[in-house]
C-alpha cells in the first residue's frame, strides 16, 4: 500500500489554483472556511487526521442541508459541497500506508458523494475510486467459496409457470424499426422482442455472473432494498458493499432476509457494467434524446416481487441473467386493479397479484391480462402506463431503460 498516495495524487489537480472552490451566496461564509482549510492540507500534506476530520464536518452540515425538505427542493450547491467533502475524507485517508479497511472505507466515502452529491471536478470521485479499486486485494478463493453457493442457487430454482397461449405476450424476432412502431410502439401493445442483445458484451466478452459482479463492484457501496417487495409494511433500504449484499442476500438469503438491488446511478457509479450493456436501437422512435433515457439495474433472488404498478415512460426490460414471470395489464383495466388511495402509491394496485383477496376486490378477476415468463436474452417492451406485476424465479440481473 505504500505507493497508493502517488497514485492518488494523479487524480488531483497539480497546483492549488487549478482547484477552485466557487460557490453561489448559499453556502455561507464559514463552511468556505472549512472547505478551504480542506483544500490547504491537501496540498501542504498536513496532519491527515485533522484534514479527515475538517472533512467529516464538511460532510455533516451538508447532510443535514440535504435532508431539509423534499430532494428536489435542495439546493445542488449543498450537494457539491458534500461532495467536496467526500472528496477531501478520502484522499485524506490515504496518507501513509493505509490498511485494506481504510481503502474500502475511502471507496465508501467516494461512494456517497456519488450517490448523494453532484458531479465536481470533472467527475473525480469516480476516477479516485478507480485508483482505490487497484489497491484492494480480490478475497482469496473466491471459486471455492462460492461453488457450493452456486449448487444451492440452482437447487432453489422455481418452476416455470404455465402460460396460456390465449394470454401470452407475443414474441417477435429482430424486427425492423418500422415494423415496431406501427406494430406495438403505436397501438401499445406488449411484445417480447428477441436476438436483439445478443451482442451485448453482458452475454459475450463479460457474461454476467456472481464472480462477475464481485470482480467488478463488489467493493463498492450501493442502497439495497430489504423486503420482498417495497409495498410491505417491513420494506426498506441500507447502504452496504455489493459483496455484502451477495453474501448475505443472495448466497444466505434464509439468514438475511430479502433484499434487492435496484437502483438507477448503478451503471453511472461501475462505469465497467455500463460498458456491458446497450441502448436498444428502438429507443430512437422516441421523442427525447439519449441522455433523457433512464437505465436501471435490477439483480436479486428468486422471489423478489415488484407489486403491480404502472410507470409514466415507455420500458425496454432486458433480461440477462435468470427468469422473471410478468404479468400485464392494460391502461383501460385500472378501475379492476384497484390502486392505492394514497398520492404516494397511487400508481401501485392494492391487490396481491397471485394470491388475490377477491372479497376485498371483487372486480379484479374481470380484468384482461398478458403474461410471460421473460428468458436471458429476451427484451419485454411495457408501453406507457401499463400496469405490471414481476416475480422473479430464480436470481435475476435485468436493465430496464425508460424513455419517452
Amino acid at each position: 500500500m505504500a505507493c497508493i498516495w502517488r497514485d492518488v495524487e494523479t487524480v488531483l489537480p497539480a497546483t492549488k489554483p487549478e482547484f477552485p472552490l466557487l460557490f453561489s451566496e448559499v453556502v455561507g461564509p464559514s463552511v468556505l472556511v472549512l472547505l478551504e482549510l480542506s483544500r490547504e492540507q491537501l496540498y501542504s500534506s498536513l496532519d491527515p487526521p485533522a484534514c479527515v476530520d475538517n472533512a467529516q464536518v464538511i460532510i455533516d452540515y451538508s447532510w443535514e442541508k440535504l435532508n431539509t425538505g423534499t430532494w428536489r427542493d435542495v439546493d445542488k450547491e449543498w450537494r457539491r459541497v458534500y461532495s467536496y467533502g467526500c472528496l477531501f475524507k478520502a484522499v485524506g485517508m490515504c496518507h501513509g500506508e493505509p490498511a485494506q479497511a481504510t481503502v474500502q472505507e475511502a471507496i465508501k466515502t467516494c461512494d456517497l458523494g456519488l450517490l448523494m452529491g453532484a458531479s465536481i471536478l470533472d467527475n473525480i470521485l469516480q476516477r479516485l475510486v478507480a485508483v482505490l479499486k487497484k489497491k484492494m486485494q480480490l478475497p482469496r478463493n473466491v471459486e471455492e467459496r462460492d461453488q457450493p453457493c452456486l449448487k444451492k442457487l440452482k437447487k432453489d430454482r422455481t418452476p416455470e409457470p404455465r402460460i396460456d397461449a390465449a394470454v401470452s405476450v407475443p414474441r417477435v424476432k429482430c424486427p425492423a424499426l418500422e415494423t415496431f412502431r406501427s406494430g406495438f410502439l403505436e397501438p401499445q401493445k406488449p411484445v417480447i422482442l428477441e436476438g436483439i442483445i445478443d451482442h451485448w458484451p453482458a452475454f459475450r466478452e463479460h457474461p454476467w455472473s456472481i464472480d462477475y459482479l464481485r470482480a467488478v463492484a463488489g467493493c463498492r457501496t450501493v442502497p439495497v432494498e430489504l423486503g420482498s417487495r417495497y409495498t410491505d409494511e417491513e420494506w426498506s433500504q441500507k447502504l452496504i458493499t455489493v459483496n455484502e449484499f451477495i453474501d448475505r442476500y443472495i448466497i444466505d438469503k434464509g439468514e438475511g432476509g430479502m433484499g434487492y438491488l435496484a437502483q438507477h446511478q448503478l451503471f453511472d457509479q461501475v462505469p465497467e457494467l455500463k460498458e456491458d450493456i446497450r441502448i436498444p436501437d428502438y429507443c430512437c422512435l422516441g421523442e427525447g434524446d439519449e441522455d433523457d433515457i433512464t437505465i436501471n439495474a435490477w439483480f436479486g433472488p428468486d422471489g423478489t416481487v415488484s407489486p403491480l404498478h404502472q410507470d409514466p415512460q415507455q420500458n425496454f426490460l432486458a433480461q440477462v441473467v435468470g427468469r422473471k414471470y410478468i404479468r400485464l395489464y392494460s391502461p383501460e383495466q385500472t378501475e379492476c386493479l384497484y390502486p392505492h388511495p394514497s398520492q404516494l402509491l397511487h400508481n401501485t394496485s392494492q391487490v396481491d397479484v397471485e394470491n388475490p383477496d377477491m372479497v376485498q376486490f371483487p372486480d379484479f378477476v374481470k380484468a384482461s391480462y398478458q403474461e410471460c415468463v421473460l428468458q436471458p436474452g429476451d427484451v419485454l417492451f411495457i408501453p406507457k402506463q401499463h400496469w405490471h406485476y414481476v416475480r422473479s424465479l430464480e436470481l435475476s440481473f435485468s436493465v430496464s431503460f425508460w424513455w419517452s
